[in-house]
């Protein structure tokens, strides 16, 4: 049937006064190119609105460049063998103040090597050096010189040839002219293995000559041998532990990490020792 349009649509349109809003539903769908409401500009972006689309951000853009966005921070690769790791502890770089304080970082992974300092070290060895090379100075200039009230080369040669020594003008020579220059190169930290080596063989000698004056044996002072083996064992010791780095050379592997060239010099100066006592001498100082 077909409908009168003169005909209300509803007949409750006459209870409500026909309202003109009477029957509307809101629907998003009526207004379907509607604007959203414009943001407040942010200070500093000159004035822009906030972007909403990918082309209002426009990063290679130089009108964008006052829009208020921020770039996230890009996470390097590392290209190790650890790179699969999540985490990664980064090196901290080393500051003026470490270097000050004498401290030391460790190294990288795969280093190793941790840094020890050697403390006093240096400044004993520099005491042990000036005291044995000191003492053996001052002997030998007696010996090749006569001052301090010393015998003299002629002295020392009478000395050597009444303990039974052969050839001894040149063993006097040789003997105080090795006190004087071993003593001074040890002083110095000068080609110390060798310096120490040749005051070594004299003190074996000096041992042995002070032991054959008196019968059996003698260790303390003035007839023993105290002197002559404190003197043999400091040298010894300064062969096998190096000059320290307080010397001339102190620059040097064997001078702060000695090993088979100082195992060398001791063995050739107790060998220097020993042969020139059997060879030239022969007496047993044992008995």
């Amino acid at each position: 049937m077909r409908k009168d349009p003169n005909e209300s649509p509803d007949p409750g349109a006459s209870d409500h006064g026909a309202s003109p809003d009477y029957g509307k539903v809101s629907s998003p769908y009526d207004s379907p190119t509607e604007r959203f409401p414009t943001a407040t500009p942010v200070s500093g972006s000159g004035g822009r609105a906030l972007p909403h689309t990918d082309d209002e951000l426009d990063f290679g853009d130089a009108h964008g460049a006052g829009l208020p966005t921020e770039q996230i921070p890009a996470y390097r690769d590392s290209g190790s063998r650890e790179s699969d790791q999540p985490t990664e502890v980064l090196g901290r770089p080393s500051t003026g103040s470490d270097a000050t304080t004498g401290t030391s970082a460790v190294g990288a992974a795969g280093d190793g090597d941790v840094k020890i300092g050697r403390g006093t070290l240096d400044l004993g060895l520099l005491a042990l050096r000036l005291a044995v090379g000191g003492t053996a100075l001052v002997h030998g200039l007696q010996k090749l010189t006569g001052i301090w009230n010393g015998p003299g080369l002629d002295g020392f040669e009478d000395m050597l040839a009444n303990a039974g020594f052969q050839q001894a003008k040149l063993l006097a020579i040789l003997g105080a002219v090795g006190e004087v220059a071993g003593g001074a190169l040890l002083i110095l930290g000068l080609v110390t293995p060798l310096a120490a080596a040749s005051v070594l063989a004299v003190m074996i000698n000096a041992w042995a000559f002070r032991q054959t004056a008196e019968p059996g044996l003698e260790y303390f002072a003035p007839a023993g041998t105290e002197y002559e083996t404190l003197l043999g064992v400091c040298a010894g010791v300064i062969i096998l532990t190096g000059p320290g780095r307080i010397s001339l050379d102190g620059r040097r592997g064997w001078a702060t990490r000695p090993f088979i060239g100082s195992f060398v010099a001791l063995i050739l100066g107790v060998a220097a020792g020993v042969c020139t006592w059997i060879f030239l001498n022969g007496a047993n100082p044992l008995i």
